[in-house]
């Protein structure tokens, strides 16, 4: 196939980008069901700040042209019958159990499947456990379209690399890995994205390789961040800088640099628990993967109570002090807030009695009262806080004076990023 006519299935952190790129090179379509998201992006407005405004309305078309490269978006499906090639982009989360929830990325395979017809590739991107793609997503995508795999239509699976909030390794830069259904169909995905991708490619023997490339990354994350996350604990207890002996350690040339901290967001907080499940369906219990979800699951709450700590020794009363929490983000610089572990740390102070407050200013508040129930507040201006807790270290807090937020006396800053000078702060993790 040379003809490419693309349609990227979901418009968020990882699909808005790949979408963007492809459309300098090929007529495409991005489909959202969320009728405001399509509707903003439409007037080249990215709320979640993956893609620059000039970057978006570069490509931006405001209709659908098959023979002119460019993006045009919508949330009509009948749209995306004009396409021969279909990227699904989707969020594959887990549920309150830690189980994977596959329901958004069968829903959008079965919307594929309404509109897909013969020869069509579809393409998969949502992190998922090896053999999900055969074993769930194609048997919808036939049932719906009433086409046969690999006869009809063919599937390949090209795992996302997104970085939110990083604006040096965009999509572009960062390497690729491809895989296809039959060789022909690989080899046909790999040049698609090649010819994109200026970081080069990895086209993958497998779809079942290539799916599990994508989770051992971030559990391979996950079990380091841990490591370093317990030794946090354990130097607490010793009281030594945890930091500071990851800088002297890390004067030897092997030693591998990861930093204590929360886990959230929708990768490295996610994707172990879609590898545990798969083995231990295989009968096979994972401990070390387990092991290292349990110590970063549980940093909110000893952090919380760290605070607490210092608190008391400040001779703080701790019922109904006042709290800051600089940041809900899952991470620095983003406005992504799934899966954040800065509420652990929230719900924990509040057990306590503690009136807690959030402050972050590219968070969006209808989302957080929406997914979390908590009220952020929009302006620091004239006020005053027992403690001060930096949580995620954005770049508008840089400039900052915490010690202005906090009472001349009876108040603590912890510092859970490092993000300040050790001197001006008086706990870090």
């Amino acid at each position: 196939m040379s003809n490419y006519k693309l349609a990227i299935i979901g418009l968020g952190y990882t699909g808005l980008p790949l979408a963007r790129l492809f459309a300098t090179k090929y007529p495409v379509i991005g489909y959202d069901i969320n009728a405001q998201r399509v509707h903003e992006l439409s007037n080249g407005i990215d709320r979640t700040l993956e893609v620059e405004e000039d970057l978006l309305k570069g490509v931006l078309k405001t209709e659908y042209k098959s023979e002119e490269n460019g993006l045009f978006f919508t949330n009509n499906l009948n749209d995306l019958k004009a396409c021969n090639c279909f990227i699904i982009s989707v969020p594959t989360p887990v549920d309150k159990h830690n189980k994977p929830d596959l329901s958004i990325l069968l829903n959008a395979s079965s919307t594929v499947g309404k509109v897909i017809s013969k020869n069509n590739i579809i393409i998969f991107e949502s992190t998922v456990y090896p053999g999900a793609t055969e074993e769930e997503c194609i048997p919808v995508l036939e049932s719906t379209s009433g086409l046969k795999f690999n006869h009809d239509f063919f599937v390949g699976y090209s795992p996302e690399r997104i970085n939110p909030g990083d604006k040096t390794r965009t999509v572009e830069k960062v390497k690729k890995v491809t895989s296809g259904s039959t060789p022909e169909i690989a080899e046909v995905i790999n040049q698609l994205y090649c010819s994109v991708i200026e970081a080069g490619t990895h086209l993958a023997p497998s779809i079942k390789v290539a799916e599990a490339a994508k989770v051992i990354e971030n559990a391979q994350r996950d079990i380091n961040i841990a490591f370093v996350n317990e030794l946090a604990k354990i130097f607490n207890l010793l009281e030594i800088d945890t930091n500071e002996v990851l800088e002297a350690a890390g004067t030897k040339w092997n030693f591998l640099n990861f930093k204590p901290g929360l886990v959230g967001g929708h990768c490295i907080g996610v994707d172990p628990y879609y590898l545990a499940q798969k083995a231990e369906e295989m009968g096979y219990h994972p401990e070390i993967i387990l092991s290292g979800r349990r110590v970063n699951d549980s940093m909110g709450v000893f952090i919380a109570s760290e605070i607490v700590k210092l608190m008391v020794k400040a001779d703080i009363p701790v019922k109904s002090a006042n709290a800051l929490i600089l940041g809900i983000t899952f991470k620095e610089n983003c406005t992504d807030i799934r899966n954040t572990k800065v509420v652990d740390i929230y719900h924990e102070l509040k057990s306590y009695g503690i009136d807690v407050s959030i402050y972050d200013p590219l968070a969006s508040k209808e989302e957080v009262k929406t997914e979390y129930g908590i009220e952020l507040i929009d302006q620091l201006k004239n006020k005053k806080f027992n403690a001060v807790v930096l949580a995620v270290a954005h770049n508008e807090f840089k400039i900052l004076q915490t010690e202005e937020l906090t009472l001349e006396k009876a108040s603590v800053i912890y510092d859970i990023k490092s993000f300040y000078e050790k001197t001006k702060v008086n706990g870090r993790l």
